[in-house]
């Protein structure tokens, strides 16, 4: 996820660290804050494999700021990790989130559509967060407020995701 986003913010335009960082927070730092020993051993990483470019440049301090941009081999694998997303970027909110938020770059429509076909599958299968027998405790089920409440709005998100996805799979497949 934290690659995704890399490339994801830098394919809109070039950044420098800070900025990126401020950006990945704003899409997961509630849920799952990013820190400084994860952030910048992967632009390193990106940066090594050819897949940013960095240049140096004046600050508006004393310190020189480092810019980071999308090399077209760093496109290619942005294009390819919006294309064929691993399951937990499917099943996971937040990581999904991120990948919805780059999924514009990915230019077939057909492709956008074919990604969010999964994430629509993959709500339709019955779920919970409770078992009991081997099968998903509804929240009526349940004699525990707290226990419902989870479950009620567990389900309130999901209907109405399900309902977007449902919506735009329509509009991304519509000829022309």
């Amino acid at each position: 996820m934290l690659e995704l986003s890399i490339l994801g913010f830098l394919h809109e335009e070039p950044l420098h660290g800070y900025e990126l960082k401020e950006r990945i927070k704003a899409l997961t730092g509630h849920v799952r804050p990013v820190s400084d020993g994860a952030l910048y051993p992967a632009i390193n990483r990106l940066v090594a494999a050819g897949k940013l470019e960095e240049r140096t440049e004046p600050g508006s301090s004393a310190a020189p700021r480092r810019i980071l941009s999308l090399t077209e081999k760093g496109r290619e694998d942005l294009l390819d990790r919006l294309r064929h997303p691993k399951q937990t970027e499917i099943t996971d909110q937040v990581r999904f989130n991120a990948l919805l938020a780059f999924l514009r770059h990915l230019p077939s429509r057909h492709e956008q559509a074919a990604v969010l076909r999964r994430r629509l599958d993959f709500l339709d299968t019955p779920s919970s967060f409770f078992y009991r027998d081997g099968e998903p405790v509804r929240a009526e089920e349940t004699g525990d407020l707290f226990r419902q409440g989870m479950l009620r709005v567990a389900r309130a998100t999901g209907e109405a995701e399900r309902k977007w996805l449902a919506e735009a799979i329509g509009l991304l497949e519509r000829p022309g």
